[in-house]
């Protein structure tokens, strides 16, 4: 498995392939208010404690592969839904009776986008669980800190099929080493690499190299 990625970074590839290439390339990060704040909030659902309340049982920090994807990550939660229509499928869980439905959530924070970036993340836990556990997910759920609020998600086909798209175009530019010139945006404004992620400069680690050199 040394030659699988992140899961977590067909988020930054899907919102740019400039930001993925810098931060799991060029291993360059900065930290700013929004993944400060963005790094408080997965900490609350980063206990690896599970629970159960009623007819839902509550997985944190469960760890993820798909040998399909060549991706591995951690799920913030998996819940799992018991099920009680005799006509769906489900798993088995040691200790706890009955069929289970995988259901996961991933958490953000700020708002519901209209860029499947964030989706594709999600998507991407769920064809991990699909492989894992032999079973069909038809949805999961993003929760997002800035509203408090869960955005359901239907895993269907057109994001199945661009997630791993994405995942393949993910190890092309991994295997090709080579950081993807700028596309300035709008989305450019928030991104945690702007102040080093520079027009003039198709690789950032060569220019910090350069301005210490002088």
């Amino acid at each position: 498995m040394d030659d699988f990625l992140p899961l977590s970074a067909l988020q930054h590839l899907a919102y740019c392939p400039r930001q993925f290439a810098l931060i799991h390339i060029e291993q360059i990060w900065a930290e700013n208010f929004f993944t400060a704040e963005g790094r408080v909030l997965h900490k609350n659902v980063d206990s690896g404690q599970v629970e159960t309340r009623g007819d839902i049982h509550i997985a944190r920090s469960l760890r993820l592969v798909s040998k399909e994807l060549e991706l591995s990550g951690i799920a913030d939660v998996v819940e799992f839904h018991r099920v009680k229509n005799p006509d769906q499928k489900g798993i088995a869980l040691p200790d706890h009776p009955g069929r289970w439905q995988p259901f996961p959530v991933e958490y953000k924070r700020g708002r519901s986008k209209r860029e499947d970036w964030d989706r594709i993340q999600l998507c991407a836990q769920a064809l991990c669980l699909e492989e894992m556990l032999g079973i069909p997910i038809e949805a999961g759920a993003l929760f997002y800190g800035k509203t408090h609020r869960r955005e359901l998600v239907s895993i269907d086909e057109k994001l199945r099929a661009d997630t791993r798209s994405l995942a393949k175009q993910m190890h092309a530019i991994w295997a090709a080493a080579h950081t993807p010139p700028l596309d300035f945006g709008p989305k450019c404004k928030n991104c945690s690499l702007n102040g080093i992620c520079l027009p003039d400069h198709s690789s950032a680690s060569a220019y910090l190299e350069k301005m210490l050199d002088q």
